[in-house]
């Protein structure tokens, strides 16, 4: 017997959600649709639904589910009513994707990449200023912090800084082209040496120090190789680099002596060093860092030096670890990296407008109050209340059609919505009014406490009269 699920939502809401049902059979499982006297689904609140839904509304059924939107504390409200109550996806439009992966949330924990993540101004940082990027570093998702020397420029608080991210939970490892910088970084204690070749490779044997060996002459795999085979002779552990190199400078043939690399020796350690391409490339770091890690992921790339340098590359790292999680799972599954997880998609997304034109009409003639609903298609921007429904692709065009001159909180409020929703049609993201729009791992955003109500807006003024349209 399939299980029953009873879909609570507004009255707005009822016939798209239907709609989007139908078009979903044939279906797993039994349902019903309960409208609980609200017109916006969205607004919908635990409370709502506790004063609202009677026992004989869900007797029989397995669970209910709310509107993603909807507010308070679910795990209360599941205990009061003795049933599970979950919220489904944000947008209606989007249930087929949310049943179609059993609601099974793709597990990005885990992963089989170590960044090390370099600050590269080391030496003009004080003691200070070295911590405080390390844990920006951490926060982003590095598990190594790299001390980057600059040539011929005195580094006399290395030794300190070492002992100072060691202090505070960090792994380090050191960058430099000069010797007298790796033997003192080793001596310091350091877990890495960057980056020692055939002919400096004695230096690991002065420390405990894990050493990142590279070609002594560029492009020269069989350089590196006899580096590898001199580590192996003292027995003593390395990771091996043989160089990305950028575009037109190497790129194609460099990737190839990664692929040479691993086909000879499938159980070494391996670092690339991605900053030649994301720093030296003028595009999205996102993307670049996704196609980067697609690549390390098929050939066992464990280790990855990446920097945050460029004024373009300002996410990098976090860029970084979403690709080493999002391509790990994708390995694991045997399956695209599709569908695992939004954060790279920083201007576009797979599915910018879950409405149709047809949709938001519909909507609009069912609307009976003066407040204005701002939606998005691939048309362009609708807004619409009680007296009519426009659309535009210019905010500006919606002017003429509204009196808000007696309130400037609504006009204010109006235009910044109306500017999110251009931007949105232009570059093909979700708009959702009064909510942000989302950039992936581009930004920071504060994590919403659906247990909470929002907060009432700046430009909300008591005994509003609202705007209506011509």
């Amino acid at each position: 017997m399939a299980d029953k699920l009873l879909f609570l939502t507004g009255k707005l809401a009822l016939p798209g959600l239907q709609k989007v049902l139908d078009d979903m059979a044939p279906l797993p499982f039994d349902y019903q649709l309960h409208q609980i006297g609200v017109s916006v689904a969205a607004l919908m609140t635990d409370k709502m639904i506790g004063r609202r839904l009677k026992p004989e509304h869900y007797a029989g059924y397995k669970e209910i589910i709310v509107p993603g939107r909807c507010r308070g504390d679910l795990i209360a409200l599941s205990e009061q009513l003795g049933i599970s109550v979950v919220r489904g996806p944000e947008e209606m439009k989007d249930l087929p994707l949310y049943f179609g992966r059993e609601r099974k949330q793709p597990d990005l924990s885990q992963y089989d990449v170590n960044i090390f993540a370099e600050i590269v101004d080391a030496p003009e940082r004080d003691i200070a200023g070295i911590l405080d990027r390390a844990e920006y570093y951490r926060d982003a998702g590095a598990d190594v912090i790299d001390i980057g020397c600059l040539p011929q420029e005195k580094f006399p608080h290395m030794e300190e800084a070492v002992a100072a991210l060691h202090e505070a939970g960090f792994k380090v490892s050191v960058d430099s082209l000069e010797l007298d910088d790796l033997r003192r970084a080793g001596k310091a204690g350091a877990d890495y040496l960057l980056s020692l070749t055939e002919n400096t490779f004695h230096l690991a044997e002065e420390s405990d120090a894990i050493p990142i060996l590279v070609p002594a002459e560029p492009g020269s795999l069989a350089s590196l190789e006899r580096a590898m085979e001199a580590m192996d002779k003292i027995n003593k552990p390395w990771i091996a680099d043989p160089i990305l190199d950028p575009i037109h400078f190497g790129l194609t043939n460099s990737i190839v002596r990664y692929h040479q690399l691993r086909a000879s020796y499938p159980e070494a350690d391996i670092m690339m060093g991605v900053g030649n391409l994301t720093e030296l490339t003028d595009a999205d770091t996102a993307g670049v860092n996704a196609l980067l890690f697609g690549i390390i992921s098929e050939l066992g790339v464990n280790n990855v030096l990446a920097t945050e340098v460029s004024p373009h590359a300002r996410r990098a790292i976090k860029e970084a670890d979403v690709s080493r999680r999002m391509m790990y799972a994708a390995k694991r599954e045997s399956s695209l990296p599709r569908d695992l997880t939004s954060d790279l998609l920083v201007t576009h997304e797979r599915r910018p407008f879950p409405d149709s034109a047809q949709d938001i009409a519909t909507l609009a003639s069912n609307i009976k109050d003066p407040n204005y609903r701002i939606k998005v298609a691939e048309q362009g921007i609708y807004m619409f209340n009680r007296d009519g429904l426009m659309q535009a692709k210019d905010p500006f065009d919606f002017y003429p059609q509204l009196d808000l001159k007696d309130d400037t909180g609504h006009a204010f409020y109006l235009g910044a919505e109306l500017a999110k929703a251009q931007i949105a049609w232009q570059l093909g993201k979700r708009y959702t009014q009064d909510e942000e729009l989302l950039w992936g791992c581009a930004t920071t955003m504060e994590a919403q406490d659906l247990t909470k109500q929002k907060e009432q807006g700046t430009t909300m003024t008591t005994g509003r009269k609202c705007g209506t349209a011509e």
